[in-house]
């Protein structure tokens, strides 16, 4: 996907992608469990592993933000044949671009953390 010239978005569009972004991966939980998904991408991803490693998301609000996710082409859903049925969740490599973005977050909140201290 071509990247519009800086030099041609005006003000208004930026603040929207702005806007756009933010509705995309705003909240306490995507982020997160993006970093979780690309961080174990080589294990299998279950709900309740997911759910178990991420501290503090409730089932509920984790089925939301999966579901939000997959919608936005960032992670795929897939039913494994085993007994009984499992999920499995994993980044797809359009998910991947969202990390430039995330890492500068980790890298920003690192720094913040320890000027506050």
């Amino acid at each position: 996907m071509k990247r519009p010239d800086k030099q041609n978005v005006t003000c208004e569009q930026e603040l929207a992608a702005i806007r756009d972004s933010l509705e995309v991966l705003g909240g306490k939980w995507k982020l997160r469990i993006m970093r979780h998904l690309n961080n174990h991408v080589h294990e299998v991803n279950t709900f309740k592993k997911i759910q178990r490693e991420i501290e503090g998301i409730s089932a509920k609000m984790l089925t939301k933000e999966l579901q939000d996710l997959e919608i936005n082409l960032l992670i795929t859903r897939t039913v494994r044949d085993t007994k009984p049925v499992s999920v499995s969740y994993a980044i797809t490599s359009y998910g991947l671009s969202v990390f430039t973005v995330n890492d500068s977050l980790v890298d920003w909140g690192l720094k913040h953390r320890q000027k506050i201290k």
